[in-house]
């Protein structure tokens, strides 16, 4: 059967009064992707998905990308759906194809990242009899995803599909597996059309907050001495960002962005302190514990943010927590003022009721604090070692980047590292969704499928991965499906020649006793990159970098990898101990 690009308009119009056909499982199953608007799947085929491969092949509409790995498949269409707020998804087949998926699907989940992962099953004759390639799917990814489905019976695919982007995109967004026996794949059934609405009983997400609370908010905030605004992942999902900045600048109050949220709030504004957290800065950390009232938005109060939750709760506040899923609110630190509710929505009317009423902040008590905020600011937390011309320090080639790209279309995604942390602290990020890394699970290997998925949805943008000689070699395969599908990324490898984030640790908390973070046989990544077909340059001198990173700009249509041969005694600082509160801060080597 042909699924022509006409056809794609009618499968996203149609309706229970459109004609019959008879067609089989996965022509039901293409018919209902094109209907939600997919232009790219990220896959693998096998054995239990090949009815389902045979569909995509009849059809013209949806790009499939053939990744290296079932794992950088989910990644890729993870960093697409972090890019674009549409949602990814996946093609892998049963057994082992699952199982290699379930790294990505975890690391989507920790972050809340809207996806439809499709997985072959065996034919269901043959469930739970231990047959070839066979796994228990839904058993396996339950914990690690929003909801599951296995579809036993093929005039049940349509109404699967729908609900499964139904559920990842609404709410608090997520992964969806929808996991498809074989036999469920071939078999026909009538078809009348895709759904146009979704009926779930036991799923009704909350969008609008309630008004009392919302008020009570606002009374808080405008009776604030010394107010913060800090924000999380939530604000991009929910698509918030102007609503944020409307309110920050209304109120001219201190905001901090989790690591989740950088760009949420442009970082180039005076009223941005910084990233807080275990990485974070002495002002936006300060701040945290030192505030009368807190708005949290989008944000969940994780380890990572707060510290020690004892510390945290030492200084008496007033918490203002806004958040689309009720389960995180009050999970970890008691709130004052729980408002459930989608971000955009709450901040929206946080916004009208501001401009409608009388209350104004306390300009003396505001004036008072930001003289406070500027005390800590002048620590100047991010220095470094800017006059070494002996090595390359990490942070340098981040900075030059920044500078070199600030002004340009530009999207920066990470592995997860150290150079993850100096991506954060150096890279200024203005707009949301341009800063694409794994915050929740900590994912080495996710880099460079996250940019391949950006430049296909992003094709005219610059797309870079900053990365290290560790975790580019997670998924390193995958500069082949660069090559295939012409995806030319520029890979910044801020090489130092140990698992950095690991060394740092035993050197601090393990009194330098290195145990297995020294990667010693590494390959020649400038030849590595050549034999994938890509440019390869090796950088060893701090004089170099710039002229290394406008190389690299200019060839546009090409696959660039850069190894950076850095200061492997280097530290990321700021730097909070585990168990330790956010302001009991290590600044420096000095600290040590």
């Amino acid at each position: 059967m042909e699924i022509s690009k006409a056809e794609m308009a009618s499968a996203a119009a149609a309706s229970a009064g459109a004609p019959t056909q008879e067609l089989r499982g996965a022509e039901i199953l293409v018919k209902a992707l094109q209907a939600e608007g997919v232009k790219y799947v990220w896959g693998y085929p096998g054995g239990a998905v090949l009815h389902i491969y045979d569909a995509f092949y009849k059809q013209d509409t949806i790009q499939h990308v053939l990744v290296r790995h079932e794992q950088a498949a989910v990644h890729a269409a993870d960093g697409y759906a972090r890019a674009t707020g549409d949602v990814g998804v996946a093609l892998v087949t049963s057994g082992p194809g699952v199982t290699n998926a379930v790294t990505g699907i975890a690391t989507a989940y920790m972050d809340s990242i809207p996806m439809v992962i499709i997985s072959g099953q065996v034919p269901t004759a043959a469930i739970g009899l231990d047959a070839f390639q066979e796994c228990d799917t839904v058993g396996i990814t339950r914990p690690i995803v929003k909801h599951n489905f296995l579809v036993k019976d093929v005039r049940h695919m349509a109404e699967v599909m729908k609900k499964a982007f139904h559920i990842a995109r609404t709410g608090r967004p997520g992964p969806v597996v929808v996991d498809i026996p074989k036999d469920v794949s071939f078999n026909k059934t009538t078809y009348t059309g895709y759904p146009e609405t979704v009926e779930m009983r036991s799923y009704n997400p909350v969008r609008k907050g309630h008004g009392g609370q919302i008020r009570k908010a606002l009374q808080l905030l405008m009776a604030a001495k010394r107010p913060y605004i800090y924000t999380g992942g939530g604000v991009l999902l929910s698509n918030a960002t102007q609503e944020l900045r409307t309110l920050v600048d209304m109120l001219g109050y201190p905001c901090t962005n989790t690591l989740m949220g950088l760009g949420a709030y442009p970082a180039s504004d005076r009223k941005f302190l910084g990233m807080l957290g275990m990485h974070g800065t002495v002002e936006a950390n300060n701040a945290m514990q030192n505030c009368d009232v807190l708005l949290a938005v989008g944000a969940r109060f994780d380890d990572r943010v707060i510290g020690n939750p004892k510390h945290f709760a030492q200084n008496e506040r007033k918490i203002i927590h806004v958040d689309i899923d009720p389960s995180s609110i009050s999970k970890r630190v008691r709130v004052d003022v729980p408002i459930v509710g989608d971000v955009k929505d709450v901040l929206t009317e946080l916004i009208t009721m501001i401009r409608e009423g009388s209350l104004k902040p306390d300009a003396n008590a505001l004036g008072a604090w930001w003289d406070t905020i500027e005390g800590w600011r002048k620590r100047d937390c991010l220095a470094y070692d800017r006059g070494n011309k002996d090595v390359i320090k990490p942070q340098y080639v981040v900075e030059t980047l920044w500078n070199m790209t600030k002004d340009a279309d530009t999207y920066i995604t990470s592995d997860v590292g150290q150079h993850q942390m100096w991506a954060a602290q150096y890279y200024h990020f203005d707009q949301p969704r341009r800063w694409i890394n794994s915050g929740g699970l900590g994912t080495m290997g996710v880099g460079i499928p996250y940019a391949m998925g950006i430049k296909l949805a992003r094709p005219e943008s610059e797309v870079f991965c900053v990365t290290g000689e560790g975790s580019v070699q997670m998924c390193i395969q995958e500069l082949s499906t660069c090559l295939q599908y012409n995806t030319p990324i520029k890979i910044v490898a801020l090489n130092n020649r140990y698992l950095g984030m690991v060394r740092q640790w035993q050197e601090i908390e393990y009194s330098g006793r290195y145990s297995h973070s020294y990667m010693d046989a590494l390959p020649n990544f400038v030849k590595l990159a050549e034999a994938y077909g890509h440019v390869g340059m090796l950088i060893e001198r701090p004089q170099d970098v710039e002229g290394a990173l406008r190389e690299a700009r200019k060839l546009k249509d090409r696959t660039v990898f850069m190894d950076f041969r850095t200061d492997p005694t280097e530290n990321v600082f700021p730097m909070v101990k585990a168990g330790k509160g956010i302001t009991e801060m290590l600044l420096g080597s000095e600290d040590l």
